[in-house]
């Protein structure tokens, strides 16, 4: 996440320089999250016919090497040779990270079966922290000892850690399962959970390449205080979110309400992040900071609980428990993000260039709005018709009790008349 979560801070403006216009650096963002999202539905369809360890430990592998590669780009020419070489290194990036990713969520969720929520949040918890410490790190580095340095460095500590996970890892051996991701995403509960997580990820990945440039245009911070920027919410994320998968596993009644309110706290810190105009008020750094360390708590409240609430859904209707039905899950969770962190820096870039950073936040926020108030009406319908099914199924059992009393009084005036 580190390797991720670097770019942040200086790459816009350093491609800036190399000649990409503000809609290609938001494209060179986004095409990480397209390539990641197809190579996410193959290895999760395929991770028990690949291995989940060989996965993820190949997956480590590449990413590692060609992170180093990406530290080279500023000796290629600039022009369409730099934003080509851009595309092909971060797309490289993308597909081994899918199979790391969805290889590591299988392994957690099958060594933790009755613990996914709080495995997750654990999971999630590291992740914060390469997001934390990779802006700040990468802008430190980068004023320090040019651009090469936070690349080659970070490629490197990737590469050692194969090894270590090639010793530890144990091997899961699993029979392919019968049933599909299409089978999976028509489930209607899983459908909208799915659109929650692209909205997550959309409102992350909208923050990449233009909150830096917003920062640096608004309050003129240096590059390695715009890393501290970003640490808001980062910080705030890695801590929420083993706290939230630990509520979500011993209440798990409470994932839905999570999800739910989540996503509408949300929809608010993107309408206060510029803040939207129409709200008239004056854009200030102490508030820009802690919108970001809420929209952190408030993205954890919302994303944990998915894993588990997709995963139980499966299991309601029918799929295998096994490594199969988590290869298919964690999968289509690297999939939904990847869908969100595609369309996030794509059009963020793009509406920052036409209408501003304050106009891209209000549109996100709408979006998170959106998915919020849907979650919650799927849910308050499901809670309805369960409890209508609650009530029928209470009318049935009285009906065949009042049966059995008949019957019972039947038999015992028949003996009394034979009496």
């Amino acid at each position: 996440m580190m390797c991720y979560s670097i770019l942040g801070p200086f790459f816009p403006k350093e491609a800036e320089k190399k000649g990409a216009s503000n809609t290609v650096i938001g494209m060179i963002f986004g095409c990480y999250a397209l390539f990641d999202l197809l190579a996410s539905l193959v290895f999760g369809k395929y991770l028990v016919h690949i291995g989940a360890k060989f996965m993820f430990v190949a997956g480590m592998f590449v990413s590692g090497g060609v992170t180093v590669l990406f530290g080279v780009l500023d000796q290629v020419p600039e022009g369409p040779v730099f934003i080509a070489m851009c595309f092909l290194v971060r797309i490289i990036d993308a597909i081994s990270f899918a199979a790391a990713i969805t290889a590591s969520s299988s392994i957690l969720a099958k060594a933790f079966p009755n613990n996914v929520a709080t495995v997750m949040g654990s999971l999630e918890s590291f992740s914060g922290l390469g997001l934390v410490l990779g802006p700040p790190l990468g802008g430190f580095l980068y004023q320090s000892f040019g651009y090469e340095v936070p690349f080659i460095l970070l490629g490197c500590i990737v590469l050692l850690m194969v090894p270590l996970n090639m010793c530890i890892l144990p091997n899961y051996e699993s029979d392919p399962g019968k049933h599909s991701f299409w089978k999976l995403i028509i489930l209607p509960k899983v459908a909208f959970i799915s659109f929650v997580i692209t909205s997550l990820s959309s409102g992350f990945g909208f923050l990449d390449p233009t909150l830096s440039l917003f920062v640096l245009e608004k309050f003129n911070l240096p590059a390695g205080y715009v890393g501290l920027v970003f640490l808001g919410l980062a910080l705030s994320y890695t801590i929420s979110s083993p706290l939230v998968g630990l509520l979500s596993d011993k209440m798990p009644h409470l994932r839905k309400w999570l999800l739910v309110f989540g996503n509408l706290i949300t929809a608010g810190c993107y309408m206060f992040l510029g803040p939207a105009p129409f709200l008239h008020i004056k854009s200030q750094l102490w508030l820009l900071v802690l919108i970001l360390v809420i929209n952190g708590i408030s993205a954890g409240m919302s994303l944990i609980p998915a894993f588990p609430e997709i995963l139980s859904c499966a299991h309601e209707n029918g799929f295998e428990e096994g490594l199969s039905t988590l290869g298919l899950v964690s999968g289509l969770f690297g999939a939904l993000w990847s869908v969100g962190a595609f369309l996030g820096p794509t059009l963020g870039g793009f509406l920052y260039e036409k209408i501003g950073f304050e106009w891209a936040a209000a549109l996100q926020g709408l979006w998170a709005l959106t998915s919020g108030l849907v979650m919650g009406l799927f849910y308050l319908l499901e809670h309805s018709r369960r409890r209508r099914r609650f009530t029928c199924d209470q009318d049935k059992q009285s009906l065949v009790f009042m049966e059995l009393i008949f019957q019972w009084k039947g038999q015992a005036r028949n003996k009394y008349q034979n009496l």
